[in-house]
């Protein structure tokens, strides 16, 4: 599906090198001020070119707001906007029109659609993400209303955990023509208690289906995460320190969320990225008609990518977050 979330509901659209990219937003509540710089702010995180290792391709992302806003704040009617796309170079592709691949959706989608969309992955391009930073800024619009706030940051790129030893991770990547993958880290601050549902709607369920849509993640985890595999039950215990309007812990092991209902404390998750497929030496694969061939990789792409998905992490929470706090109004009366 291309739309997320029940009650703030988010529609995403475009391709790689389509005319635009973009999305529309049910369930904005009206009267919120808009913040068109904040929202800038976040796409130039995320646009090519603004981290190290990320691809040549040169976009402004600059959205275009066409209906939801009025006078700078929302109407309550569906929000919808555009980004241009005005850097494509379609005919780096064309070589590669019949051939599949290796790590990326051109087998998959060709089996399920019939044909698929060649010019750098059609709609499996993380230039799609771009929407998803523009529409997670504007759910943090809402959340900030409330008083939470979304942060995340780069845990690890290979092996490195140093920023310095992770720059260098990528430089020496790119020198080899390869790339990278790596973690990135998010919290969520000032979550009330009470958000998720349960069975189908708990929290983590839906931080997890939102952060594995991300273009690359490879793995979720929250709280300890699967290092809780190899604890005792009395390690993992985490002893209740206080029970107000939230459950205060020791040491939040849970990473925020029990019975898959947030407590009150900070939501911590993190999301693992793999190294981007596409790599500027020759890859063997073959073509659509099983042939071998050898792929001679043109086309702009990062060395890696979890800088710019950084933001995109974010926006995945603030879209996840957003439609829980609206849907825990039904909780109770």
């Amino acid at each position: 599906m291309n739309t997320i979330g029940h009650f703030f509901r988010f529609t995403s659209f475009g391709e790689s090198h389509g005319p635009a990219v973009g999305g529309v937003i049910d369930g904005m509540p009206a009267g919120l001020n808009v913040n068109i710089s904040a929202i800038q702010a976040a796409l130039d995180r995320r646009k090519p070119g603004s981290t190290p290792g990320s691809t040549s391709r040169r976009e402004p992302d600059r959205m275009r707001i066409l209906s939801g806003v009025f006078e700078g704040r929302t109407t309550g009617t569906p929000l919808a906007f555009i980004i241009d796309n005005t850097d494509a170079r379609s005919s780096d592709y064309d070589a590669m029109r019949d051939q599949l691949r290796p790590g990326h959706a051109d087998a998959t989608y060709l089996l399920k659609y019939g044909m698929r969309d060649h010019r750098g992955g059609g709609r499996a391009s993380a230039r799609t993400t771009a929407a998803i930073v523009a529409a997670g800024a504007l759910a943090a619009t809402l959340l900030e209303h409330y008083g939470i706030t979304i942060k995340a940051e780069i845990c690890r790129i290979g092996s490195a955990t140093h920023p310095q030893e992770m720059e260098a991770e990528i430089e020496k990547a790119r020198a080899c023509g390869d790339t990278v993958g790596g973690i990135v880290g998010c919290t969520v601050h000032g979550c009330p208690a009470g958000l998720g549902e349960p069975v189908f709607g708990k929290l983590q369920a839906r931080l997890a289906m939102a952060m594995m849509s991300i273009n690359a993640a490879k793995g979720f985890e929250y709280g300890t995460g699967f290092a809780s595999a190899g604890m005792s039950g009395s390690d993992a215990l985490d002893h209740p320190t206080a029970f107000d309007t939230a459950l205060h812990t020791e040491r939040n092991i849970c990473g925020g969320i029990l019975g898959g209902v947030s407590t009150g404390e900070d939501i911590v998750m993190r999301v693992a990225f793999k190294p981007i497929a596409t790599m500027m030496r020759p890859i063997e694969t073959i073509d659509t008609d099983g042939h071998p061939c050898t792929i001679q990789p043109k086309g702009r792409h990062d060395v890696c990518a979890v800088p710019r998905a950084v933001p995109v992490v974010e926006a995945m929470a603030a879209l996840v977050i957003a439609d829980a706090l609206l849907a825990s109004r039904l909780s109770r009366v």
